[in-house]
């Protein structure tokens, strides 16, 4: 009964294709089939690869042209007048009235204010009443003398006719020292006469400044001062008001960075903008670069003077301004524009290679390459760069020599670039 089961079944199996060859085949060919799916994967993977960073990534260019090149240093300050004169008083006192205003014109030796001289006055007084005393005792110490004189002479007189018998020796010095104290009394009191003289001198000086008067030719800046303000002396002037000489001259006091002051010189040319008037630029001539350093927050600076005309007085003392110094020009130059030099090509274009290197580039992996950004940084030594250009569908890189720069284009000194090339400045887009 066993046996007939046996025979029954193995038709069966035969016919389900279960039996071991078949088995094996059936085998075989799924490894082929999952072989040929790995490779065509691979394929498809390599060509998208290749396709996405040739064909997706867009670049901006620009031209590579031919010019003049203006090369600045740019530099911040304020406007100051040619000369500016602080004026005060040395004089203590109550200010009596005040004479002019704000923006008044006014000359030299001209009343601005004045203090309240009563005192001052009853000072002067005394000093003359002082020195009238002081003559009055250089003649009475006159009168002495004379006295004096006079008794010294009559003694001698008298002795020489007794034959030195009617006056003794002992009254002839004694006269002669009152004579000789008549005189010194003279001399003290011409000497107070000189005192009294240079106390009234002092007490009319005083007088006279009691009247602030303007030392120059100019305009009234600021006043500081009003009528029944009293003015304090004591350690030093107070300013009462600010005169400036001559607005239709001014200077302009600009800090330029320690970076540019090499490049600027006395003699050169600059124009500047202030905000009030936006639109328009002003003139101006480097007149002195001083030596001299400031260091604000860390930032050392020089202070650089330029002289301004301002005939129509549309500037004003305090204004901020903006000076643009030209330090040197360049003419006919090959200008590339300075995004090309700060360009730095992806990644991905640095691996365009990987995708001709078969299967095998993609199922095993290589060692990265260095980022592109290193590369670039470690060739600009110096003023040696390098720009990019699109060449048979690929970035390819130009090395060059950089000369002058006004911040937007900069002059190419050697290298072979030539005006209309078009250099790559940025990636526009990407496909994906």
């Amino acid at each position: 009964m066993a046996h007939k089961q046996t025979e029954h079944e193995h038709p069966i199996a035969e016919n389900l294709g279960l039996d071991g060859s078949n088995r094996r085949t059936r085998r075989v060919r799924c490894w082929m089939i999952w072989g040929m799916a790995g490779l065509a994967t691979a394929f498809i993977a390599v060509k998208w690869g290749g396709s996405n960073s040739a064909d997706q990534l867009q670049y901006k260019t620009q031209p590579v042209r031919r010019g003049d090149l203006t090369v600045l240093v740019t530099a911040t300050g304020t406007l100051q007048p040619t000369n500016q004169v602080d004026v005060g008083s040395e004089l203590s006192g109550i200010i009596k009235f005040v004479e002019v205003d704000y923006n008044d014109r006014v000359g030299v030796n001209q009343v601005l204010a004045k203090l309240d001289t009563s005192k001052l006055e009853v000072q002067v007084l005394e000093s003359k009443a002082s020195l009238a005393s002081a003559r009055a005792k250089v003649l009475q110490a006159q009168a002495t003398i004379k006295e004096a004189r006079n008794q010294l002479k009559r003694l001698q007189e008298v002795r020489k006719m007794s034959n030195n018998k009617a006056v003794s020796q002992h009254d002839l010095d004694a006269a002669q020292a009152e004579l000789d104290r008549a005189k010194a009394e003279e001399a003290g009191a011409r000497a107070a006469v000189s005192q009294a003289q240079a106390s009234l001198e002092l007490n009319q000086t005083d007088l006279s400044k009691a009247s602030i008067r303007s030392p120059i030719n100019g305009v009234v800046l600021t006043r500081a001062v009003e009528p029944g303000q009293t003015v304090a002396a004591s350690l030093q002037a107070p300013v009462l008001f600010t005169l400036a000489e001559d607005l239709t001259k001014m200077e302009l006091h600009v800090d330029v960075d320690e970076a540019d002051v090499g490049q600027v010189r006395q003699g050169q040319q600059a124009t500047f903008t202030v905000d009030a008037f936006a639109n328009r630029s002003f003139p101006a001539k480097i007149k002195q670069v001083r030596y001299g350093s400031k260091t604000v927050e860390g930032v050392v600076t020089y202070e650089t003077v330029l002289e301004v005309d301002n005939s129509d007085l549309a500037l004003r003392p305090g204004m901020t301004a903006t000076a643009d110094i030209r330090v040197r020009n360049v003419n006919d130059a090959v200008l590339v524009p300075n995004a090309a030099l700060r360009f730095a090509p992806p990644e991905s274009q640095e691996r365009d290679g990987a995708s001709g290197r078969g299967v095998m580039s993609v199922l095993i992996p290589r060692r990265r390459p260095s980022p592109p950004k290193a590369k670039a940084d470690a060739h600009r030594a110096g003023n040696r760069q390098q720009v990019w250009t699109i060449a048979k569908g690929q970035l390819t890189a130009i090395p060059i020599t950089t000369g002058a720069t006004d911040g937007i284009m900069t002059e190419v000194a050697a290298g072979e670039v030539e005006p209309g090339m078009e250099l790559v400045v940025e990636v526009e887009s990407s496909g994906r």
